[in-house]
């Protein structure tokens, strides 16, 4: 294995230097200085909630109902690292194995105007920093924030203007929690909050983390003992079920080659060398970053051959729905669902193959599934609602459209469906 992340360090080089994602390049600024946390209240910080009822009127144009299709939140697309080290090994301290840059290009694909009142090259280079002074793995701890806000598109409690990135104070319910009056002091805070789990020693720079000294005093049993990520299940959120897992798939599709000459010329480097599934699966991910799909596939099996693995289940998944087969990605999500039955972007996409099927309770099954998983699934609330909605259960899909706005009251895909159901009402 040794021999192998030789290889595979040089690698992470290429993609740094020459990651070809569409993304317009930002250079970082010096941030502000902080000054003080405070409470978010309602005074400070307005957030207008979208006008949908929690019930459907008794009067509906019926017609126009029946016309209805809805909006489908897209499958997942992006193929993931299988792992290395299981996910319980991987300790929130120690450096960072992404690039800044690589972690800037992750989230502009996802989302090119993020809500953030600085650069987005800002807040990257600002997690690199703070989380350097405290020993923290800023990559990952930056996927947490991405879990958190949406990739800073936000939607829950939390806004923008609070620069809080990882939910310090809220406890749901409208509950806003701690509002930091710079980016830098948002991150600094989360940086902080994530050395009181993980160490027992204290931040090297003056303690903003609101928090802190909670976990410090009232909670011997987490602080300074909870050094690894999938100790956040549960503690940082509650019920938190994969919360630490789903923090480190994120990391791993953020890490994933990114298809360029080098990257492909390393990961064959490896295949050649090592000769190991993890080597394969890696040269698939260029393949198929490079639209060589049934190359990708080719490599994918072979990795699969050598050692199963849920990832790489799931990334030739991706290839077979590329190249229209349906029914072998059903069978590979499946497997991959075989592997790890709580992978939730597997369950997500083949839910959607089946909502494009017609079968329609299958679907809400796996989309329920993963609900139970992660409540805050707004893509599975959604498309359990356009699952009713083809059913003609009008009224339960009224509910979930409403249930979806409240998970996140800014995806653009859920208030057209609202808006769409909305134009049905008879009085309109």
């Amino acid at each position: 294995m040794h021999k192998l992340k030789k290889i595979i360090m040089p690698l992470a080089v290429a993609c740094f230097l020459f990651n070809d994602v569409g993304c317009a390049a930002q250079e970082p600024h010096e941030l502000t200085e902080p000054t003080e946390a405070t409470e978010a209240t309602e005074a400070e910080i307005q957030r207008t909630a979208p006008d949908f009822p929690s019930v459907m009127p008794p009067k509906m144009n019926k017609k126009a109902l029946k016309k209805l299709e809805g909006i489908v939140a897209p499958s997942y697309n992006e193929p993931i690292l299988p792992k290395q080290v299981a996910d319980n090994q991987i300790s929130i301290l120690g450096e960072a194995e992404a690039t800044q840059r690589q972690m800037l290009n992750f989230i502009l694909k996802r989302n090119p105007q993020p809500k953030l009142n600085c650069t987005a090259a800002d807040i990257v280079a600002a997690y690199y920093q703070e989380c350097a002074k405290e020993g923290i793995r800023a990559d990952i701890a930056l996927c947490q924030a991405l879990k958190e806000t949406g990739f800073f598109n936000y939607g829950g409690d939390v806004v923008p203007e609070q620069n809080n990135f990882c939910g310090l104070g809220t406890t749901g319910g409208g509950v806003k929690g701690a509002y930091f009056s710079t980016p830098l002091l948002g991150v600094r805070a989360h940086a902080q909050h994530l050395l009181a789990y993980a160490s027992a020693k204290l931040p090297s720079e003056k303690i903003v983390d609101p928090r802190y000294d909670h976990i410090r005093f009232n909670r011997p049993e987490i602080y300074g003992k909870t050094g690894y990520w999938t100790m956040l299940n549960g503690v940082w959120a509650v019920p938190g079920n994969r919360y630490g897992e789903s923090i480190l798939e994120l990391w791993r599709t953020a890490t994933a080659p990114d298809g360029s000459r080098e990257s492909l010329y390393y990961a064959s480097l490896a295949v050649k060398r090592e000769g190991t599934a993890y080597a394969y699966a890696l040269r698939g991910i260029n393949y198929a970053a490079q639209g060589e799909t049934a190359a990708a596939i080719a490599d994918y099996s072979e990795s699969l051959q050598k050692e199963p693995s849920a990832e790489v289940y799931y990334n030739r998944a991706l290839c077979y729905e590329t190249m229209g087969k349906t029914e072998a990605a059903l069978q590979d999500y499946t497997a991959a669902l075989g592997e790890d039955p709580e992978f939730s972007e597997a369950r997500f996409n083949r839910a959607n193959i089946k909502l494009a099927q017609g079968n329609y309770d299958e679907a809400v099954a796996d989309f329920e599934e993963i609900l139970i998983i992660s409540p805050r699934t707004v893509g599975a609330r959604n498309n359990i609602g356009i699952a009713h909605l083809r059913q003609k259960k009008y009224a339960a899909a009224w509910q979930d459209f409403y249930e979806s706005g409240r998970i996140n009251s800014t995806d653009k895909i859920v208030e057209e469906n609202q808006q769409s159901l909305l134009s049905c009402v008879a009085s309109r």
